[in-house]
């Protein structure tokens, strides 16, 4: 929603008090935006401090999943919950870098945990959750490619175990294949420079998935 000029006028002249009462007025509907101003104004921990705490939190979630395995459904939705609470971190700390490095961690852990448990089950059951996959890893390259390239290194040890993850499975494999995704980008360490026009095409032309 676009203010126009004379109504942000009309704002700024507004009496302190009246300004204070609206703000904690809206605050109050809008959850993320007080966690934001809140981070911002009066935390002392930095984003890196809340990152740290996250990676020990999504350690025990998945650690949790692997102790109330029901199915592969079930498993979506933890990893749905998961990735909520990464989506929220984002929002509040605006950290670019967790948002690559946590989504990492989190489907590697997945994948390391339930890798086995993904090949018992039909196509079927699995597609869902494999194109899932698939479309996270497109995220985290695209996030990374984002970045300076010094930062890059940095994440080659996590991309590599995911390509080995992806590879060893063959419904995941099939998801990449399907959906244009070179497990080889991983593996490699090389992300390709137009893979903005990759990932575009494949949301046309293949990719069609739940979001986490």
């Amino acid at each position: 929603m676009k203010f126009d000029a004379e109504f942000k006028e009309a704002i700024s002249h507004l009496p302190e008090k009246e300004k204070d009462k609206l703000i904690f007025r809206l605050l109050k509907k809008d959850p993320n935006l007080a966690n934001r101003l809140h981070f911002e104004l009066v935390n002392t921990e930095s984003a890196e401090d809340f990152r740290e705490k996250l990676e020990t939190r999504i350690v025990f979630l998945v650690e949790q999943m692997n102790t109330q395995f029901y199915s592969i459904g079930y498993l979506h939705a933890d990893v749905r919950f998961a990735s909520g609470e990464i989506n929220e971190h984002v929002q509040i700390t605006k950290d670019k870098y967790g948002n690559a490095s946590l989504n990492l961690l989190l489907i590697n852990k997945v994948l390391n945990g339930f890798g086995t448990s993904i090949e018992k089950v039909s196509w079927a059951e699995v597609r869902t959750f494999s194109d899932s996959i698939i479309a996270r890893a497109f995220k985290i390259i695209l996030l990374i490619n984002k970045m300076d390239e010094d930062y890059h290194f940095e994440f080659s040890d996590g991309l590599k175990e995911l390509g080995s993850h992806l590879s060893k499975s063959d419904y995941l494999m099939k998801s990449a294949i399907n959906n244009g995704f070179d497990v080889n980008w991983l593996l490699s360490g090389e992300i390709p420079e137009d893979i903005q026009s990759i990932y575009k095409e494949s949301r046309a032309n293949h990719l069609k998935v739940t979001r986490w």
